[in-house]
């Protein structure tokens, strides 16, 4: 078994969707370590605010059949692909870590450069996964976040339970 990390957005009608993909990911593969779950306003685009948080799970899925998975469960909600890469959407599955490999492949880079670029993907990670370290800068979640310089205005925890 293989620890995993998770993000998961939404901005159609996110608090639906955010709810069924955590119990979704639960049916599957069991045991899920949450984080709070943040709105953020969209990047990239003007559109409805996001819902964001990371899930951390076990899993025997190969990376590449854990993103296919990924993909199905987004097409199950509505998700469209095609629509470049900032744009709404109802659900937003992105793999974040494999355990502590590194993984440079068409179509899978791990760990996910977003990781590091976005509040919303990096702060749900730290509070989540604090103690672990990103397998190629070898610091800390929470570190990362403490030294976290880009942009976070307007990211705020939700009292939301997924």
């Amino acid at each position: 078994m293989t620890r995993v990390y998770v993000s998961i957005g939404s901005n159609i009608e996110p608090d639906y969707h955010v709810r069924a993909a955590v119990r979704a990911l639960r049916e599957r593969f069991g045991e899920l370590v949450v984080s709070p779950v943040y709105r953020n306003p969209a990047v990239g685009f003007d559109g409805n605010d996001f819902y964001n948080l990371a899930v951390g799970f076990d899993t025997d899925l190969e990376p590449e059949a854990l993103a296919d998975w990924f993909r199905e469960l987004e097409a199950k909600y509505g998700r469209r692909r095609g629509e470049g890469k900032f744009a709404a959407r109802t659900l937003d599955l992105d793999l974040l870590t494999w355990d502590q490999a590194v993984i440079d492949r068409p179509g899978l880079r791990l760990p996910r450069d977003e990781i590091l670029r976005y509040a919303f993907v990096l702060k749900p990670l730290a509070d989540i996964a604090g103690d672990e370290h990103h397998p190629e800068l070898h610091r800390s979640y929470r570190d990362l976040w403490a030294d976290f310089q880009g942009e976070h205005e307007g990211m705020t925890r939700l009292e939301l339970t997924p």
